[in-house]
């Protein structure tokens, strides 16, 4: 016991001299690390890292951001410049007479809007929403086009186009509650609820040109570039949602109602016979947008039918033969539930005159195209 008693304490005088004996400190460090500390581009004068970012293209910048937080600050800081502005979005948005602007559906055009906006979207990655959409205001303000003031074609601004690939791009994959603050954010940028209330509020075509700047704005930016109907349908019930149904239904045909060659809304022309199918099928589609999601407590059956009927008062009650017209394109079911709920009403002479012109002059038609009888 003794012997083992021994050992063990001189063990124990062998680890308490050993502790007093200083050990190696480790100091490797990972490839990430060394890089986020040493930064070769830092190492760069600013002038020559502001040369590399103006060789690179947009979809390349836009790779280049996202490779560390000081890069990301560094590509904003860039683009945040009045030189990067001037050359890339506001000389893109300048035209004269030897420089036409390009068209409304121009591929080259969108495809660059669409880069420009995925670029915004990666160097603003990790910026809370509001932050990123006040950046996208200061670098955006400066063009008349999409502040809604100064658009030179409320219908066909190719700008306005751009303008919508830029933002399509730059929320595309964002969750719904982002959306409505991008939504928000973009009514106090354009002051489009405002707008909206002056033109309701008034007699229709009392003011031309600011329901032309509302239905450039929204379609070509809001409505028309997404390939989705889901996405479509929840911009326009941002659209709709805030105001009653007369108001909605004079909002629709402010969207798409048909418009003359003058370029002005055909706010009386339905009043009469012969309007041309066409001119409505634009009008036919949003009623169906909204009657397609009936799962949704927005737009039930009865919302969408009390639209219809306060949509074809507008500004007076339309002709029969162009109620029947916007009928057949809105197909089967919107058409049986509008008959039903006006013999509900007792409005039979309605539904007679109705009938009349469909089977008149739309059965025959059919008929020979294959379109479904309605």
């Amino acid at each position: 016991m003794a012997e083992a008693h021994r050992k063990f304490t001189i063990t124990q005088k062998f680890h308490r001299r050993r502790c007093h004996e200083p050990y190696p400190l480790r100091t490797m460090t990972t490839r990430s690390q060394c890089r986020a500390s040493i930064g070769f581009f830092q190492r760069l004068p600013a002038e020559v890292f502001e040369m590399v970012l103006d060789k690179l293209s947009l979809q390349e910048v836009s790779v280049f951001s996202m490779v560390s937080k000081t890069i990301s600050r560094s590509v904003m800081n860039h683009i945040s410049t009045q030189a990067w502005r001037n050359r890339k979005i506001l000389q893109k948005c300048h035209h004269n007479r030897w420089n036409k602007p390009p068209s409304k559906d121009d591929p080259d055009n969108l495809e660059y809007y669409k880069a420009l906006g995925l670029l915004f979207k990666r160097c603003t990655l990790l910026l809370p929403t509001k932050d990123r959409l006040k950046f996208i205001y200061g670098q955006f303000s400066q063009v008349s086009c999409f502040m809604m003031q100064q658009c030179p074609d409320c219908t066909g601004c190719p700008y306005l186009s751009s303008y919508g690939a830029f933002l399509h791009a730059m929320i595309a994959g964002w969750d719904e509650l982002e959306c409505h603050r991008v939504y928000n954010f973009l009514c106090d940028f354009t002051n489009l609820p405002r707008r909206i209330k002056l033109v309701i509020a008034g007699k229709p075509g009392a003011c031309q040109v600011l329901e032309l700047q509302i239905r450039g704005f929204c379609r070509q930016v809001l409505l028309e570039p997404w390939s989705s109907r889901k996405d479509t349908l929840f911009w326009l019930t941002r659209i709709l949602h805030p105001w009653p149904l007369v108001s909605q239904a004079r909002l629709l045909f402010i969207l798409y109602g048909p418009l003359l060659h003058d370029g002005s809304l055909g706010w009386q022309v339905l009043q009469g016979p012969g309007v041309a199918q066409c001119s409505l099928s634009d009008l036919a589609k949003a009623l169906l947008l909204l009657h397609s999601d009936l799962k949704a407590t927005d737009w039930t059956t009865d919302t969408i039918l009390a639209i219809f009927e306060e949509l074809t008062m507008l500004p007076q009650a339309w002709h029969m033969e162009s109620v029947a017209r916007l009928l057949v394109l809105c197909g089967n079911a919107l058409c049986y539930s509008t008959l039903a709920s006006k013999a509900l009403n007792g409005r039979l002479s309605d539904i007679s005159r109705i009938l009349v012109y469909l089977i008149l002059k739309y059965i025959p038609g059919v008929l020979q195209t294959g379109i479904p009888v309605v």
